[in-house]
């Protein structure tokens, strides 16, 4: 195994830490992919849970805490839930937990948890002070870091703030239209069929930030993806990989129609193989990402963003020995689940929604965080 990095974790740093802590009213805590690599979610939990905290995750941080944990307010960030964004913009201590501070979990720097004082948790010292100035840092393995502050942590009392954020979880709900199949409604269906210990892995788009919000997440390393390096065509390869290092367990790669396109050879792979994984592709007949962002920002001036051609990928997947089907319904999409969840066969389902479909909410880049939008409020 690999040694923990302690060796710089100074007790002068966890006390003026816990001092911090100790003084603060309002609280909140984003957890990065850091914690995963460290194996330090459960401490995180203990450590959540005495400080009575809200906590939010970056997309890398996904299962570092459960999702279904009362102190959840969702993912951070540009495709953040709104309540996550407004409890890093009013809190006044913001504790980050293996954390790089991309652009994409900030938004507008100067404007980032602006109330806040900001503890900076990380095994590599050069990202304390890089993108965000800290208050205070400490260099180290997070999951030792965590361990020694539990142990100095005094439980917190912070039902007051606790409550702000549960009211502005249910303020801003994660909502969609319900009257058609869509890349939201194909990811909560995904989590109700799927078993507990099911791994999800993504390509990079829309699909991935959909199931990112809307899959419930409830162990780390259960979330499998490319995050900030945009990589399409990693899904594929990533869940044959998840797929061979855990092969009692469902392993579902969630792809869009351009994503697939690049590398839906790895399909022979998995058919040679016997890989009982599933393929599951929201088609939506173009790069949707690009397309949303062309519309919002780019006065919907629309290039290279539509594939009209639009290949049957139901057929190519028959053509190397993968059973196929397209859904268009939920009913359709449960059914074919279901059927891919107990034969444990591969299986390809293509899932059609609507060209327009948008990721909600969305912060405007090099925006504030609390700027975030979303379709009810574009309606206004």
């Amino acid at each position: 195994p690999v040694k923990a990095f302690t060796e710089r974790i100074s007790d002068e740093d966890l006390d003026a830490a816990i001092s911090m802590i100790h003084s603060s009213e309002k609280p909140c805590i984003i957890a990065g992919g850091g914690v995963i690599q460290a194996g330090a979610a459960e401490d995180l939990g203990i450590f959540a849970h005495k400080l009575q905290a809200p906590v939010c995750c970056t997309l890398m941080g996904q299962g570092a805490i459960s999702q279904k944990d009362e102190l959840y307010v969702g993912m951070v960030g540009m495709h953040g839930t709104k309540a996550a964004n407004l409890c890093v913009s009013e809190c006044d201590l913001l504790i980050a937990v293996g954390v790089r501070f991309s652009e994409r979990v900030t938004g507008k720097t100067e404007k980032f948890a602006p109330e806040a004082k900001i503890l900076h948790i990380d095994v590599d010292e050069a990202e304390i002070n890089k993108n965000v100035r800290a208050d205070a840092g400490i260099a180290g393995d997070a999951r030792v870091v965590l361990r020694r502050l539990n142990v100095r942590l005094n439980p917190q009392n912070h039902e007051e703030w606790f409550a702000h954020a549960e009211r502005l979880t249910d303020m801003y709900p994660m909502s969609y239209d319900k009257g058609r199949l869509s890349g939201p409604e194909i990811i909560e269906i995904l989590d109700r069929e799927s078993p507990e210990d099911t791994i999800i892995v993504t390509e990079s788009g829309q699909h991935q930030m959909w199931a990112a919000q809307y899959y419930r997440f409830t162990e780390a390393r259960s979330f499998l993806s490319p995050g900030g390096l945009g990589t399409m065509g990693f899904g594929l390869g990533a869940a044959i990989g998840a797929q061979i290092a855990k092969p009692d367990h469902v392993v579902v790669n969630v792809a869009g129609d351009a994503c697939f396109r690049m590398n839906m050879g790895e399909l022979a792979t998995v058919s040679r193989e016997g890989l009982p994984l599933v393929e599951l592709i929201i088609n939506n007949r173009g790069l949707g990402m690009l397309r949303q962002w062309q519309n919002f920002f780019y006065g919907k001036r629309c290039s290279e963003t539509e594939l009209n051609d639009q290949p049957d990928y139901c057929r190519i997947a028959e053509a190397m020995g993968i059973a196929a089907c397209r859904v268009t319904t939920a009913e359709e999409l449960e059914t074919a689940l279901r059927e891919a969840f107990s034969r444990r066969k591969p299986l390809l389902i293509e899932a059609w929604i609507d060209p327009e479909d948008r990721v909600f909410p969305m912060c405007p880049p090099g925006r504030a965080l609390e700027e975030s939008f979303d379709a009810s409020d574009l309606r206004l």
